[in-house]
């Protein structure tokens, strides 16, 4: 499995508001870091997600990826709770799974 393969399976898990598809994909150590709030381990990340599909997340477009063999780097435009945004974002992969992320979201103006 390629890095490439885990952030089309993180595009389609959202795209199919799949929670336990999403939550598949992170390592047990995993930890989200947003501006509105961190995510540590298991309990905390299906907090996170659960709150995030509840939103209706829709990835628009991709609009830059690059991708390294345990480093993903992101741009997409995103529709979420009915705002578009403009999203970056970082993906670093142990063991085949997100270990750690961040994520952004500017609104478009």
């Amino acid at each position: 499995m390629t890095a490439k393969d885990l952030f089309d399976r993180q595009l389609a898990a959202i795209a199919d508001r799949d929670l336990e598809a999403l939550l598949g994909q992170y390592h047990d150590d995993a930890t989200v870091v947003r501006f509105d709030r961190v995510a540590r381990g298991p309990a905390e990340i299906r907090d996170l997600f659960t709150a995030y599909l509840s939103a209706e997340p829709k990835v628009d477009e991709v609009v830059s990826v690059r991708t390294t063999d345990d480093v993903i780097f992101y741009n997409a435009l995103m529709t979420i709770a009915g705002n578009r945004v403009t999203t970056y974002g970082t993906l670093v992969i142990r063991d085949g799974r997100i270990w750690r992320q961040t994520a952004a979201a500017v609104p478009v103006t």
